[in-house]
């Protein structure tokens, strides 16, 4: 066997021009990403029936959520490999990316074994029509079978990323999106399979996604190898240091990412308590928060590369040059959506909706979506900031602050004030999640210094 020694050479500073570099492709990658659920509303509204387009976005949304809920499997994976990245420990990244796998298959198989119960409490939490909930239950029945693809695909993007290496992400994310259209045509069209055709040709391009995902993620692993290691290094897989770090990290980065969805939901669910104008309104709103997070991840996921890679390396120069240049990039990002919100939101509200009640209520709330995402940048750059460093405890313990702090705004403020009294507690919640973290910033940079693990 030949192995590769790699040159000996300083690491290249991260510049503005590599980071931006890193996280424009993430950006594409994340706006392309919304494109499953749109081709999918489109075959099903102009092929399906009214019950069968419910059913969709009922089981859309349903697995929006449980991958959102996943998520951690990407972030936590990010974190060590960045590290390993840093000092330029291949067999470490490559046990990394075993790790995760194995537990992201874990999860999957218990998903699947759990499949049909789980189906019925799902849809138990919803108020749909009988005709939907069966189109529902057979979408969940197939698209479940993807899970597994899934789970894994999200282990390949957190290592792809922790190496810097976003482009290759995009590539996958877009392919993705492309075999799912023609299958999406194909099979919901042609063969007039409906809700089940849709439902089969995401799970296929998910699978198939993830085939591509790992043919290239391997291609990588062996041109950037330097160690004399077997290429699964089992003795390092199996490290039971190794394992229990992993499964507290993504446990902690779990109950982070569900403080977060019940935040959201809380916010969903009062607005609905002032009616649906203004039920309709924040929905409408919260597409802007959405959309701009597209842009502030590509930023946060450079500087999660950067700064694992910072710290597996114990740079503080780099680290310290990674923080105020992707955070600068951010601003300046998140200023410009705002401006363009400014500028632009009341037509693109009128785009969205034709309801003029809508759009009279959406139109009063709009300047609060607009400082939300003008000041959001903060908590997304601290988000890469500690999950580079892999500091999971910190951000569960932030985001249980934070959360707890809307929660009692919220309740506060919207019975003092209405919707205004919501949208201020949810602008205060994205600064909270910021604050929060800076509370623990210092010690973190402490650490980096002092080189201790």
């Amino acid at each position: 066997m030949t192995v590769r020694v790699e040159s000996s050479g300083s690491v290249p500073a991260p510049s503005y021009r590599r980071l931006f570099a890193i996280a424009w492709p993430i950006v594409l990658a994340n706006v392309a990403a919304p494109l499953l659920g749109l081709i999918d509303t489109a075959v099903i509204g102009n092929l399906g029936r009214v019950a069968d387009l419910g059913a969709i976005a009922l089981g859309s949304l349903i697995f929006s959520l449980i991958y959102w809920g996943f998520g951690f499997l990407r972030m936590g994976t990010t974190g060590f490999t960045a590290q390993a990245a840093g000092t330029r420990d291949t067999a470490e990244i490559r046990a990394c990316f075993m790790r995760n796998l194995l537990l992201g298959w874990l999860l999957a198989g218990m998903v699947l074994a759990l499949q049909w119960p789980l189906v019925r409490l799902i849809l138990s939490m919803f108020d749909a029509s009988a005709s939907v909930e069966a189109g529902a239950a057979a979408y969940l029945s197939i698209r479940l079978w993807g899970v597994p693809a899934a789970l894994g695909l999200f282990v390949v993007c957190g290592s792809l990323i922790g190496r810097g290496h976003s482009r290759t992400l995009m590539l996958i994310q877009l392919a993705m999106n492309a075999l799912n259209i023609v299958l999406d045509v194909l099979l919901a069209g042609v063969l007039e399979w409906g809700v089940e055709g849709v439902a089969l040709g995401t799970a296929v391009s998910e699978w198939l996604a993830f085939g591509l995902g790992g043919w290239l993620l391997l291609r990588g692993f062996r041109d950037e190898r330097i160690d004399a290691e077997p290429f699964w290094p089992w003795s390092r897989i199996r490290r039971s240091a190794a394992l229990v770090s992993t499964l507290k990290a993504n446990r902690d980065i779990m109950i982070r990412t569900l403080l977060m969805l019940v935040c959201f939901a809380w916010f969903t669910n009062a607005g609905a308590v002032f009616g649906d104008q203004v039920l309709a309104a924040n929905h409408v709103l919260l597409q802007f928060v959405t959309f701009s997070a597209y842009f502030l991840d590509g930023f946060a996921f450079a500087a999660e590369s950067q700064i694992g890679a910072a710290y597996g390396r114990r740079d503080p120069r780099s680290f310290d040059l990674t923080v105020r240049r992707s955070t600068v990039l951010a601003f300046g990002t998140a200023c410009a959506l705002a401006g363009g919100l400014w500028m632009f939101g009341a037509p693109i509200v009128h785009v969205l909706t034709d309801l003029e009640a809508v759009r009279a209520v959406a139109a009063q709330f709009l300047p609060w979506a607009i400082a939300y995402v003008a000041l959001s940048f903060g908590a997304f750059q601290l988000d890469g900031i500690f999950i580079g460093m892999t500091a999971t405890a910190q951000m569960r313990n932030a985001s249980l602050l934070s959360a707890g702090g809307f929660l009692l705004l919220a309740m506060w403020w919207s019975a003092a004030a209405g919707n205004a009294g919501l949208w201020a507690a949810f602008v205060c919640y994205v600064v909270l999640r910021a604050a929060a973290l800076l509370i623990f910033y210092p010690a973190l940079r402490r650490r980096l210094v002092a080189g201790s693990p």
